[in-house]
């Protein structure tokens, strides 16, 4: 099953902050960097680092401001989509029903991701996450206000206009990335990027099971889980708006395309870009087959017999794994065989998951989904440095929403995937054949596109860069 994603995803090149803003504590680095280069006007011209500096991307102040907000985001999404869950499940007892949470998510996503990418490319991004945070955060709200009260129609109605406002914001904060560091520290800023996001999505659901559990016993519902998600979004939203205002972004040279053509070059990039087709390919069908994060419920409940709080754990063992894997990837050099590494990860991330669906016993379920977060990691980690350094800045955000599009494809209509096929030969036979089809997915694209076998270090990966 799939790891949170983002299964997820600003400071501005071009900006000098005032003296005053610059602390006396700062590393030599990035004091000599700011003497040297008093006014970066391009990100290429950044020195790349003389050795590998595993906290290169937490040096540059801008990217700590961004990755406060953000992470506090992800751990209030966390805590409201356990709660979601469980709430569903406990409501209507329905493998079918969870499924249902993850299938119409897609909807809002295929209509928006890839004008949302046209947005990203077009205006404010730091204007758009904030737009899109508030209004998640009035939608967390209004859950609050129904749960355990109406019927669950109500929920199904916010979680789309929720997932429709976060869809919109994606494209823009994956692209904000690049803006945030430079090209030398680009694969350490997505590192921790990964890492601060799996801590995020390891505390959230731990954190969820308790609430979960008082909030029952307290007041016979799970509202605090959803007002808690809401106050995150607007600090979200106000760490945002402490950003500076960013350069004008680069564009590409009016050649008379419709704005249609426009919209859609970034699936035109993907298309002609063996290696960003390869990875995204094994995502989307690995972890749509593989993907049974919304089973969890049904496990927690039913098989394993561990109640909210165990539910939680179970939520937050994928990114303890994530996490740990990030740490050991942030300190290590950049890998020398990606491609090799991304399907053998892939692979182990198919084995896990069958181990997981078999498992009876609490402790081997988590280690199987310990392990299972380790791999997909490595997954993310290469697939979104590729997406980045290959891609034009000019197209990044359309190209990001690309990408979007089937890390949600791939965790939604896994998700509905689940509840259907659980629905039919029960939660174990379906978690152990999407694991089986996640091995099948690895040998296929490996098959299809043997670029991603050649493929060696991402620090040599760059716009129009192929293996040879």
């Amino acid at each position: 099953m799939a790891a949170p994603r983002d299964p997820s995803d600003s400071s501005l090149v071009g900006y000098e902050a005032p003296l005053e803003e610059r602390p006396t504590s700062a590393s030599p680095t990035e004091q000599q960097i700011e003497r040297e280069v008093p006014a970066v006007h391009r990100l290429d011209y950044f020195p790349a680092p003389p050795r590998h500096d595993p906290y290169a991307a937490m040096r540059l102040r801008p990217y700590r401001l961004f990755s406060v907000g953000w992470f506090v985001a992800i751990v209030g999404y966390q805590i409201q989509a356990t709660a979601l869950r469980w709430e569903i499940f406990d409501r209507t007892h329905s493998y079918l029903s969870l499924g249902w949470i993850a299938g119409i998510q897609v909807i809002p996503l295929m209509l928006l991701a890839l004008p949302a990418g046209q947005l990203a490319d077009t205006f404010d991004r730091r204007r758009i996450i904030t737009i899109a945070s508030l209004t998640a955060a009035a939608c967390a709200a209004g859950l609050a206000m129904v749960s355990y009260r109406l019927s669950v129609m109500p929920l199904y109605v916010l979680v789309v206009i929720s997932s429709a406002a976060m869809v919109c914001a994606r494209p823009a904060r994956a692209a904000l990335l690049p803006q945030i560091v430079p090209p030398a520290v680009f694969p350490n800023a997505v590192t921790w990027n990964s890492m601060i996001f799996q801590v995020s999505a390891m505390c959230g659901p731990a954190v969820a099971g308790w609430v979960i559990d008082l909030s029952l016993r307290r007041y016979a519902s799970v509202w605090p889980a959803y007002a808690i998600h809401a106050a995150c979004l607007v600090v979200m939203a106000a760490t945002v708006t402490m950003l500076p205002r960013p350069r004008p972004m680069p564009t590409a040279q009016d050649d008379g395309h419709t704005a249609l053509q426009r919209l859609s070059a970034g699936l035109r990039f993907v298309w002609n870009t063996p290696l960003l087709m390869a990875a995204l390919t094994l995502d989307l069908f690995a972890v749509l087959l593989g993907g049974a994060a919304y089973l969890l419920p049904v496990f927690a409940k039913e098989i394993l017999k561990v109640g909210p709080v165990g539910l939680g754990w179970l939520q937050a063992a994928e990114a303890m794994g994530a996490f740990a894997m990030a740490v050991t990837l942030a300190h290590l050099p950049p890998m020398k065989h990606a491609g090799q590494a991304l399907l053998l990860a892939v692979t182990g991330f198919g084995v896990c998951t069958i181990v997981f669906g078999l498992s009876k016993n609490f402790w081997l379920s988590m280690a199987a989904l310990v392990v299972l977060g380790m791999m997909d990691n490595i997954s993310v980690v290469v697939r979104h440095t590729l997406v980045q350094l290959i891609t034009p800045d000019h197209m990044r955000g359309r190209v990001s929403a690309v990408n979007q599009v089937f890390i949600g494809a791939s965790n939604e209509l896994g998700g509905l995937e689940s509840g259907l096929t659980a629905a039919l030969f029960g939660p174990v036979p379906a978690v152990v054949l999407g694991g089986i089809g996640t091995i099948a997915v690895v040998m296929a694209v490996a098959r299809r596109w043997p670029q991603v076998r050649w493929l060696g270090k991402l620090t040599e990966a760059s716009p129009g860069s192929q293996p040879p």
